[in-house]
């Protein structure tokens, strides 16, 4: 299915964001509340890759799916700890040219395919994969339904799904819905609760965990970061974009202290 213009657009975004965050204090920021340094553009933090992998039985020889892998993390991360073998995709070529330079200088010991596609149209067999992953992906995707489908079809028979995702908790009152639409991610608003998507589109939930305190307990980690590094980031920054990012992290994190949205990580199986 081809990409609508705003689809398009926030490809386009991501791409830029990529390159920008590759920078030395867009790294060490990363260092600083996740854990990690790739550039990702995810909430996921080590220890929450950590746990994945678990979940996932991440071993030599394991093959795992990664969507939106953007400049690698975490799937990278897996390939190198636990020597599994990754195929990182996503739409926009930035991030996947980093994240095959990374692959290089990491030297993974799993091996490491990269291909440009979207997440609702896999260009795979079926039952090719025994992981998949993808971390606050659908969360960014019109088309979840097509992408949990997609997935499904690519997964073999006895593998595992894991993703972490962002969602709006349901039974708002109108306005705080409206706080919960501007503080998520681009395309937070989904059909039906994650529950009923995946049971919709064949999937089996084996577990589902609640990780809205640790989200936002690494929200306000980076809002502190961010400003002890302020002068650094008015070098990629002009005070506007400043400003509009300090507001948007306090608009995110008093949506999540009020519990207007939550971040969970789903393992199914097909």
């Amino acid at each position: 299915m081809p990409l609508s213009p705003e689809e398009r657009e926030q490809a386009e975004r991501f791409g830029e964001t990529y390159l920008r965050y590759q920078t030395p204090v867009m790294r060490t920021l990363e260092r600083s509340v996740c854990g990690c340094d790739y550039g990702g553009t995810s909430w996921t933090t080590r220890e929450e890759a950590d746990r994945i992998a678990g979940l996932l039985d991440l071993r030599p020889g394991r093959r795992l799916l990664d969507l939106g892998s953007g400049s690698g993390w975490p799937a990278l991360y897996w390939a190198a700890e636990f020597g599994c073998d990754v195929v990182l995709t996503d739409l926009p070529l930035d991030g996947l040219k980093i994240a095959a330079a990374r692959a290089v200088s990491d030297q993974v010991s799993g091996t490491c395919w990269l291909a440009v596609a979207d997440g609702a149209a896999l260009p795979f067999g079926e039952a090719r994969f025994a992981a998949i992953s993808h971390s606050d992906v659908l969360c960014c995707l019109q088309d979840k339904l097509g992408a949990l489908q997609s997935c499904r079809r690519v997964l073999g028979p006895d593998g595992h799904m894991v993703f972490t995702v962002i969602s709006i908790v349901p039974g708002l009152s109108d306005t705080d819905y409206q706080r919960a639409l501007e503080a998520g991610p681009p395309y937070v608003e989904a059909e039906d609760d994650y529950g009923a998507l995946l049971e919709q589109t064949g999937w089996d939930i084996a577990e589902q965990i609640d990780v809205t305190a640790n989200f936002a307990e690494t929200i306000r980690r980076l809002i502190h970061m961010e400003r002890q590094q302020e002068s650094a980031l008015s070098t990629l920054y002009d005070e506007e974009t400043l400003a509009e990012r300090r507001t948007s992290r306090d608009i995110k994190l008093r949506a999540l202290e009020d519990g207007l949205l939550r971040r969970e990580i789903f393992k199914v199986t097909g």
